[in-house]
């Protein structure tokens, strides 16, 4: 399936509801108006295989966006809405976008790439600034007709590089007709039962690859999406109700922010349609899920999956309640556990997680994580880089996460950026950036910094520094605290050893969940 064939069929069907005014899309508009932005980029001059980029926030003409790209065989990068002109500036760049579609929103920053990046094909939603066209006005101009050379697009999301610096995860583009439907869609057919009358509520940030893939195929499979501008926890219990939302797509914290509700404004609003409730992108604390199960029924299905599509595990309700804390068993890719030198480990030890599988992905412009990713002994069998452990039974149990990647509220965070960062400030000698307990994101930015002198160890330097990182990178990669330490603890060969940072944080929270 795809919206083109339900527009043939159902017009008048409804694609999007935006929850924030409860407007209405329906997939004849959708047809029509991913058309118009398909023309629009052949217009401009876009060929399959080019790039496309979009800086909306979270926005109603989003879908269309996506739709237009998909349709023109372009790759189509989501950018995070909370970057900073420098970085997004790179994201541009390192992905080849020859055309920006910004929205008014984002248009302080959107002012200053304009500058940066001249030579892109700017267009503003919901007016326009100067350096950008109005997105509306253009695309009203193009004929609402099929371009001729359809192809199937791909979204290209971004992940972390060595540096720090974030890297394109690109997926070769499958050359296939665009009503086929991509094997990833017709598993999620599957597993959750998306169709015609699925109404999927997803709060989440568009540009995130769980929510974007999610919603998408949802649309694709003739569902309806209920979305808006941000979460908020009781606002996503009424639509929830409102709209007699049955899927919905969520994060851990978005559970704990649920939980923490009053319990009359938890109870203010029926649930009971909720059937399949996914969540992923961050370990769940297992009395969290515990407790969501029990208010919301056996309807919790987890998956451990990442933007390179390499792999999928999965576990509903029942079998997660046997297994507590497992993220789920292969369903997609063979699943290893493996030593440093690529060898399989047995059952229960722990090592890196490697899904076998002939799919395949490369980080843009950047061999050198490329080859990282792969095991050095199969060449087929690719790691996300986190660390895990099997049991008897296969379901798969992470015991660290990506070389301390820092996962808060469900974003991924990358330390190495904000290190680099904070090393360049004149009165900081060293700095580690480290993701400690939160109890309600999961996890939280901190920075241990040991000072030129000790006698700037001051809470008005920790605020300074805040503020510093603050004032240059977006707001989830910025540390919430500060410590200081009079020297961190490196290796002769000068590597940090992060490990014995992190353990004084986490391990009184991980003793008790032994």
């Amino acid at each position: 399936m795809h919206p083109t064939l339900i527009a043939q069929s159902t017009p008048e069907k409804t694609a999007l509801i935006w929850a924030p005014t409860g407007a209405r899309l329906s997939f004849g508009e959708l047809e029509s108006r991913s058309n118009q932005g398909a023309q629009l980029f052949r217009k401009l001059g876009l060929q399959i295989g080019d790039s496309v980029a979009f800086f909306t926030g979270n926005h109603p003409r989003f879908f269309e966006l996506c739709f237009a790209a998909h349709r023109a065989g372009l790759y189509f990068t989501p950018i995070p809405s909370k970057l900073t002109a420098g970085e997004a500036e790179y994201i541009l760049k390192d992905c080849g976008a020859k055309a920006l579609v910004a929205s008014m929103a984002m248009s302080n920053v959107a002012s200053e790439i304009a500058e940066r990046l001249p030579q892109l094909h700017r267009f503003m939603l919901d007016g326009a600034i100067g350096g950008y066209e109005s997105y509306e006005a253009a695309a009203a101009t193009m004929p609402a007709s099929r371009i001729a050379d359809e192809t199937t697009g791909q979204d290209m999301l971004y992940s972390s590089g060595t540096t720090g610096r974030p890297k394109g995860v690109r997926i070769p583009l499958s050359g296939a007709p665009i009503e086929q439907l991509h094997p990833g869609v017709v598993m999620l057919q599957k597993l959750f039962k998306f169709g015609p009358e699925t109404v999927l509520i997803s709060p989440a940030p568009f540009y995130h690859a769980a929510p974007l893939r999610f919603m998408l195929s949802a649309q694709r499979l003739g569902g309806t999406v209920v979305a808006g501008a941000r979460f908020d926890a009781e606002e996503t219990l009424a639509g929830i109700a409102k709209y007699q939302a049955n899927a919905g797509q969520f994060v851990p914290s978005m559970f704990v922010k649920m939980l923490k509700l009053p319990e009359e404004a938890r109870n203010r609003h029926d649930v009971s349609c909720m059937k399949t409730a996914i969540h992923g992108a961050a370990p769940c604390p297992i009395e969290v899920k515990r407790r969501m199960i029990e208010w919301w029924g056996p309807v919790l299905y987890e998956y451990y999956a990442g933007t390179e599509r390499n792999g999928f595990c999965f576990v509903d309700s029942k079998t997660w309640l046997t297994h507590p804390g497992t993220v789920g068993r292969a369903i997609q890719g063979t699943l290893h556990i493996c030593d440093e030198d690529g060898n399989d480990l047995p059952v229960g030890a722990e090592g890196t997680v490697y899904f076998e599988s002939p799919d395949k992905f490369e980080y843009h412009n950047d061999d050198e994580k490329t080859v990282q990713s792969r095991n050095p002994l199969h060449p087929n069998w690719t790691t996300l880089g986190d660390v895990g452990k099997l049991d008897a039974d296969g379901y798969l149990y992470l015991t660290d996460r990506r070389a301390f990647m820092i996962i808060t509220g469900g974003v991924n965070v990358y330390p190495q950026e904000t290190e680099n960062l904070l090393v360049n400030h004149p009165r900081v000698a060293d700095v580690a950036v480290i993701g400690v307990p939160s109890e309600v994101f999961g996890e939280e930015v901190k920075a241990i910094v040991q000072p030129m002198d000790w006698k700037d160890a001051t809470p008005a330097f920790a605020a300074e520094l805040i503020q510093f990182a603050r004032a240059n990178l977006a707001p989830e990669k910025c540390p919430k605290s500060v410590d200081f330490e009079p020297e961190l603890p490196r290796e002769q060969t000068g590597k940090l050893m992060k490990r014995l940072l992190r353990d004084r944080y986490w391990s009184e929270r991980e003793s008790k969940l032994v």
